[in-house]
């Protein structure tokens, strides 16, 4: 045997000999305790010498003796009976929860039908049928399918909307938007926050606010949309959605009528302004959002903004909205989707492919309240916030130095960890930091939230037992490349993913 192994099995000797003596010990006590042949010697030993007093403590001492012995199996059994009763009563608790949630879904199944039946009904609450039985066609003469699309055409026909003159810069934008919060809704943000929130605009159109319940998630995309006075569209997602009709709406064949949805109808309006739309989809992940939200993931994610299309029905139809292309709808640029998601036993994760698509924001913490000077909504022109993006690319474009160590932390990390990030990250950092700076943020600050929030966090489906001992490494690595105490979110992140291993 080499020194080494002899080291450690001396050294570890001390610790194997006291867990066998432990289990040696307990087995020899249960040994001794219940070994009835050593009593029945023991009375065999003094049964001569025991009489009249001596029997009574005799037969005194078997009764207590066996009275010990049933106390300690009433235990056992009192101990085993109620594991057993605990364990049939949590079986009979999650039956009774999945019951609810089945229930819950059938009457939501049960309304959105009883919604449909409505639709066919007339003011008497009869379903209108032809000669052959088949309902009829409720549509009027000159009537349009889509109702709430065609009175928005209505609307903007006769109406042009007002020119939008604004000359604040980026970092402006975000004292505007946090004193505003504050003054007129008494909603507080810590202004790094703000900065990560206006910059993700540059990057993404799907951002997701995500972190503990009460920290203002949906607060934050509401108080914005007060702003910029153009009230934020709320869509609270539903354990039900299970494709895209929940976020277009559906055609019903029965009354040859499009169901539209809000959002859709913003959408479409979106189209005639020059306005910056927000769209929220509350708690997104009580449904999987690659199910309802697949269709624009995958349309937002093409590079030529002309093919930003979504078919609503397949054909065209007199009467139907202007704006609608042989059936289709263009996907408006000026709108940015913003999903609140808690990660609890009741809601889904988030899968890669949405995470890689979208802009994660962590909202962990309320700021402290402040003295805020007042601030008035005012309209912002997206052609206007645009160009500040493309001046931040431009003004603020990533340094070449930084750019490289991003290059040898994504070698470093294919070596040691078998992962890779692909250009749609990289792309997505070259748009989102240069607005951070632009915003009052730090370039190096930026690297370091983007890469902890969208490349560190797949780190968790690698075997985190198997990448323990490279995470220290890793950040020594990260303290070398960057400098000391310049990737403060990286490390934090590296440190709670090591802390659960």
């Amino acid at each position: 045997m080499s020194v080494y192994g002899e080291f450690f099995t001396k050294f570890m000797s001390p610790f194997f000999d006291g867990l066998v003596s432990i289990f040696k010990s307990f087995f020899e006590g249960l040994f001794k305790m219940f070994n009835v042949i050593t009593y029945i010697d023991i009375i065999s030993e003094y049964k001569g010498e025991l009489t009249g007093v001596g029997m009574v403590i005799l037969i005194l001492s078997i009764i207590f003796l066996v009275a010990m012995f049933a106390f300690i199996f009433f235990c056992i059994t009192i101990s085993i009976r109620t594991y057993l009763r605990y364990r049939r009563n949590v079986h009979k608790e999650d039956m009774l929860i999945e019951e609810i949630e089945n229930l819950n879904n059938d009457i939501i199944k049960l309304r959105k039908q009883n919604a449909k039946i409505a639709e066919l009904t007339n003011a008497d609450g009869e379903i209108e049928l032809d000669e052959n039985g088949n309902p009829v066609n409720s549509l009027k003469e000159g009537e349009s399918r889509f109702f709430k699309l065609s009175n928005v055409d209505e609307k903007y026909k006769e109406f042009t909307p007002p020119a939008i003159e604004n000359n604040f810069t980026l970092e402006q934008l975000c004292d505007l938007f946090r004193n505003y919060s504050a003054s007129r809704l008494h909603l507080y943000y810590d202004i790094n926050l703000i900065r990560l929130f206006i910059a993700s605009f540059a990057s993404n159109k799907l951002i997701i606010l995500e972190g503990i319940s009460g920290t203002g998630k949906t607060s934050l995309a509401y108080a914005f949309g007060s702003l910029i006075d153009n009230e934020t569209t709320v869509a609270s997602v539903q354990p039900s959605w299970r494709d895209s009709t929940e976020i277009f709406g559906y055609f019903n064949e029965f009354t040859k009528r499009f169901n539209e949805t809000e959002i859709l109808t913003k959408m479409y309006e979106a189209h005639y302004t020059d306005e910056v739309y927000i769209t929220l989809l509350d708690e997104m992940n009580i449904s999987r959002v690659e199910y309802y939200f697949a269709e624009m993931l995958s349309v937002l994610e093409l590079p030529n903004k002309k093919d930003w299309v979504v078919e609503l029905v397949p054909n065209v139809w007199e009467h139907d909205p202007v704006k609608l292309d042989e059936g289709k709808l263009k996907v408006p640029e000026n709108m940015w989707y913003i999903g609140t998601i808690n990660n609890d036993d009741s809601t889904f994760m988030i899968t890669d492919k949405v995470y890689d698509r979208a802009m994660p924001i962590a909202i962990d913490d309320k700021a402290e309240e402040f003295q805020a000077p007042d601030v008035e909504p005012f309209k912002i022109s997206y052609t206007y916030l645009n160009s500040l993006f493309e001046k931040a690319s431009k003004d603020y474009a990533v340094s070449e130095e930084n750019l490289e160590k991003i290059k040898k932390m994504d070698r470093y990390v294919i070596d040691h960890f078998r992962l890779a990030f692909g250009n749609r990250i990289v792309k997505q950092l070259k748009d989102f930091v240069p607005s951070y700076v632009a915003c009052g943020g730090d370039e190096v600050a930026g690297i370091d939230y983007l890469i902890a929030h969208k490349i560190l966090r797949k780190f968790e489906q690698l075997n985190l037992a198997y990448i323990k001992d490279e995470i220290d490494g890793f950040i020594a690595y990260l303290e070398e490349l960057f400098g000391e105490g310049k990737m403060p979110e990286c490390k934090a992140y590296l440190l709670r993913l090591k802390k659960t291993i």
